[in-house]
């Protein structure tokens, strides 16, 4: 199934996707330097999609370029309201064009419809919450010595690279970008290259909205050579990156060898899930297949680590086969309850993992398989998969395999299933389950994460600050805290 036989698009979907795609660089659309391609899949179907320039180091030093002269020209002096009346129109256009920004994700990524939906939404929500922030950054006064004033002013940082995953294509890059233009900064925005189909929509709202020129910039390309050019630029002061542990590490060191701008990474999860035998055993039914399987496995929260207490282990797991098994895998455009990975790689990646797995001695007891979709043939889909262990010195226990596969292991007791769970180099999220309150907090406050949900899974808010420890991160996205990765304090000594 092309998208050209798809009747369910939106004309205006179908019309954007007609012919290659362009870059926004300095308010215009543009080509690479030279010339040079990419193809965007469709994980659903393997089908081409449309074509995406490939941005090198001479279009990177052109934005940058650009960005320095917006933020230097009228950006960085512009009134904050001003930012926020901008920002508010933008939220106001996704809003206006939601069904062709869950098209374009649907079909670019593979997620359900009804999954990109929420994206789409969350991103608007995301907006608009920041856009309230611009008019409310604020500075300090300090007890100093007699006839001195002391004061702090926090000021945007300049230009800054934002580098967005392709698991919610859309939804980082609001994550990134409403935070550092409400600070004042000009963006170079670059998508994963498997998703860059709703980023280079949401330049042509950034543009309707009135967005000065250079003020945000798209650009689009692989991890090398592009995303290596933003890291590399001495012209860029801050690099925010999703992604891999690994290459958020690589980053690091890249931008410390550059000009020393200033990383935050929000990176890897292998995020416990754990059940006490008192659990609230219905809400444990209703949400353990969607906290283990939600977009098809591809997210870095997700409870990839479930453990159950002894005395339920059986009564859970059962539930959780038997839900799972009534999972529906199609395209996103019918709105099943999941779809494809992202890629042929990723198939590949996970279906690995599955098979070393095998050979460490894990249980498999549901999945596993390459899933073909009845009337598709080359679609990138892999069935939810379960393992049951007893040893969390398995590779499927320690590494992040980003798919649907989960290892479930038995527990004894509280001081047990803590020491499991921090026994990781992750830290990003953890869940505990049960009605006992003082258990609950008591897990919270040991739980070495940065996010612990109690008798719940998944739950963000704009205004909620996100973000891992350990080698899950450094530096918080989202709420109040998202401020200050945008921003540089500075100090005024007046003596009068």
């Amino acid at each position: 199934m092309s998208t050209s036989e798809n009747p369910t698009l939106q004309p205006r979907t179908q019309a954007f996707l007609k012919g290659p795609q362009k870059m926004l660089i300095d308010g215009e659309w543009a080509v690479s330097e030279n010339e040079a391609v990419f193809e965007s899949i469709d994980p659903g179907t393997g089908k081409v999609l449309t074509h995406i320039p490939l941005a090198g180091a001479k279009d990177i030093d052109k934005t940058v370029l650009a960005a320095q002269k917006a933020f230097s020209g009228t950006w960085k002096s512009s009134p904050p309201a001003q930012r926020s009346l901008l920002m508010w129109k933008l939220a106001d256009l996704i809003e206006r064009d939601i069904q062709i920004f869950m098209e374009l994700e649907t079909l670019d990524n593979g997620k359900p419809i009804g999954k990109a939906e929420y994206d789409v939404k969350s991103t608007i929500a995301h907006f608009r919450y920041y856009a309230g922030w611009a008019t409310k950054i604020t500075g300090s006064t300090l007890p100093s010595a007699e006839n001195q004033l002391v004061y702090t002013k926090r000021e945007p940082l300049g230009v800054v690279g934002l580098i967005v995953p392709w698991n919610f294509p859309l939804m980082m890059c609001a994550w990134k970008l409403a935070p550092a233009l409400a600070c004042g900064n000009c963006c170079i925005l670059k998508p994963a290259e498997q998703t860059s189909l709703t980023a280079l929509y949401l330049g042509k709202l950034i543009i309707e909205a009135g967005f000065p020129k250079g003020v945000v910039n798209i650009v689009t390309g692989p991890g090398d050579p592009t995303g290596e050019a933003l890291v590399r630029h001495p012209g860029i002061h801050k690099i925010s990156f999703t992604g891999s542990t690994a290459v958020g590490k690589n980053i690091m060191q890249k931008a410390a060898q550059s000009n020393l701008k200033s990383v935050s990474l929000e990176l890897g999860g292998k995020s416990p899930n754990v059940i006490f035998a008192d659990a609230p055993m219905d809400k444990v039914s209703k949400a353990l297949h969607w906290t283990s399987f939600y977009n098809s496995g591809q997210e870095c929260t997700l409870g990839s680590r479930i453990y159950i207490q002894k005395e339920a282990f059986q009564q859970v797991v059962d539930g959780l086969i038997e839900e799972t098994k009534k999972l529906q895998m199609d395209i996103g455009l019918k709105d099943p309850d999941l779809g494809p990975l992202i890629s042929q790689q990723q198939l590949d990646r996970v279906t690995k993992a599955i098979k070393t797995g095998n050979e460490e001695g894990g249980d498999l007891v549901l999945g596993g398989e390459r899933f073909t979709v009845p009337h598709l043939q080359n679609g990138y889909f892999l069935e939810p998969t379960i393992f049951v262990h007893n040893n969390d010195s398995l590779q499927l226990v320690q590494e992040e395999i980003f798919g649907p596969v989960v290892v479930v292991s038995a527990f004894d007791s509280f001081e047990e299933v803590l020491a499991r769970a921090n026994n990781s180099d992750y830290g990003l999220a953890a869940a505990v389950w049960t009605t006992d309150s003082s258990k609950a907090l008591r897990f919270a406050d040991q739980m070495d994460a940065g996010t612990v949900w109690i008798n719940g899974y998944d739950q963000f808010d704009p205004a909620v600050p996100f973000g891992g420890f350990k080698q899950s991160g450094i530096g918080k996205e989202m709420g109040e805290s998202a401020l200050q990765l945008y921003t540089k304090e500075k100090a005024v000594w007046f003596n009068y």
